[in-house]
């Protein structure tokens, strides 16, 4: 377990794996075949009446290896958007010697506390998801039993593809049950069938952040 940590100037923001409708999502390209990167819970951004999800200043973003034992160097690079009043793309070299022992870094373990947590961990049922066609896709509607986790509670929705467009979904409360629903539309703008085992579902509080993935039908 390693980490790729990204400092930048007061006010400077970067994204998240799913950055909203405008961001860029980080890319990360290395030696090795085998890698996880691990995400902390983000903060949500409206610039100009457009949401985005990111980091501020500063965000430690831990990569986890399945490698041989012994010393191992690897190297690549990461892309990523970063924000002042403009985003742009930077793309950053990465390099690193990887020691044949594990010492656990605080800063690291720091990070991986910090991930959103699971539905079980606050008690959330399963979601359901109600799927209707659009003209360019599908909407989809997902209903979760969950306890508020705290202020404006922002969705986030993500599928397998990259390449399928998610719109920022509209998110309301009903009672105990948080509903939130988006248009999805391939790249083909049509129609299509949804896996719903497929779809990961980000709730991101003022408190706590929740990650499901899949849905019942509904």
């Amino acid at each position: 377990m390693t980490a790729v940590e990204i400092r930048m100037a007061p006010g400077w923001k970067t994204y998240w794996r799913r950055p909203g409708v405008g961001g860029i999502p980080p890319v990360m390209e290395l030696s090795v075949e085998e890698y996880q990167m691990h995400w902390p819970r983000p903060d949500v951004f409206y610039v100009g009446g457009m949401r985005s999800i990111g980091y501020a200043d500063y965000v430690l973003l831990p990569v986890e290896f399945s490698i041989a034992d012994g010393v191992q160097t690897v190297s690549g690079q990461i892309e990523i958007g970063v924000c002042l009043d403009i985003c742009v793309p930077v793309v950053l070299p990465l390099a690193a010697t990887l020691p044949d022992t594990a010492q656990p870094d605080p800063r690291i373990i720091g990070a991986l506390s910090d991930r959103p947590l699971s539905g079980a961990d606050i008690g959330a049922g399963t979601p359901i998801c109600s799927i209707r066609p659009i003209s360019d896709g599908l909407r989809v509607e997902v209903r979760i039993p969950m306890p508020d986790v705290g202020g404006g509670e922002e969705v986030v929705f993500e599928l397998p593809d990259p390449s399928i467009w998610i719109s920022d979904p509209s998110t309301t409360r009903d009672g105990s049950t948080l509903v939130a629903s988006a248009d999805i539309v391939p790249a083909d703008a049509s129609p299509f069938a949804l896996d719903r085992s497929d779809l990961r579902i980000t709730v991101l509080g003022a408190r706590d952040a929740v990650e499901l993935v899949g849905c019942h039908a509904g």
